[in-house]
């Protein structure tokens, strides 16, 4: 009876909170924290699904094998956070397609801006049709599930390629972006000016990655003390809180 209670009051205590759902790779796994710490600060269920070494390809794969997200879930999901963040052109292509089913599949990482088209093509789809869907809590409204995605720039400004188009993506479709380039606190354009090295390294522990003729910083310290991952933490609620209304403004 316990146990019944308990789950009960739980499950009470997510309806009053949003659930955010994110994709990524290296710089979103769960090992952050910056993605949980935000999640923390607004009060949001966080359900990480980054991998290590995965691209937006991956995540096109997942959505196509069912493996992103269930069903169930996709009725509970509030916003859909992107942090895929090679440094590759995800605007320009020659090979989009109107309709996301017409897409060859399965996805390879040859044309970053065909998979974030049919990942977001494919999330706003599934989610206008769960109005058709008797077993969801949107059946039958008049414009199914709103389709909230939240896209994400590098962790800084050395990713000028990725953080350029993905800006460009965004503009294209109306999505906010999670500008941790422009609010992380220190830019490429201006070295440390005590190590006269890139800003960004002294907050990797040693980790380096080589681009275009400079040795940057590549991924930040894991964990919650880590001074990076509570920055990005604190630019990730700040943006989604300028996004989303307090759950007891929304109605179904």
């Amino acid at each position: 009876m316990l146990l019944v209670l308990v789950c009960f009051y739980g499950n009470a205590q997510n309806e009053d909170r949003y659930t955010i759902l994110l994709s990524g790779a290296s710089f979103a796994e769960p090992n952050n924290k910056w993605f949980e710490m935000g999640c923390r600060a607004l009060e949001a269920v966080p359900v990480n699904r980054a991998v290590s070494s995965e691209s937006i390809a991956n995540t096109a794969n997942r959505m196509v094998e069912g493996t992103l997200y269930s069903s169930e879930e996709l009725d509970e999901i509030d916003v859909f956070v992107i942090m895929q963040v090679h440094d590759k052109d995800v605007f320009h292509s020659d090979h989009l397609k109107e309709n996301y089913k017409d897409y060859a599949l399965p996805f390879d990482a040859s044309d970053y801006a065909a998979c974030y088209d049919y990942v977001i093509k494919r999330y706003i789809s599934e989610c206008y049709n769960l109005k058709f869907n008797p077993m969801s809590k949107y059946y039958n409204s008049p414009y199914g599930k709103p389709a909230s995605i939240v896209l994400c720039t590098h962790w800084n400004d050395s990713r000028p390629m990725f953080n350029s188009t993905i800006r460009m993506l965004a503009e294209k479709w109306g999505l906010p972006v999670v500008e941790f380039d422009k609010y992380i606190g220190f830019s490429k354009r201006q070295k440390h000016p005590v190590t006269g090295e890139q800003f960004s390294r002294i907050f990797t522990g040693g980790d380096t990655q080589v681009a275009y003729g400079e040795v940057y910083g590549w991924h930040p310290l894991h964990g919650e003390k880590s001074y990076i991952q509570q920055r990005m933490a604190a630019i990730f609620a700040d943006t989604m809180r300028r996004i989303l209304l307090p759950k007891e403004f929304i109605s179904e």
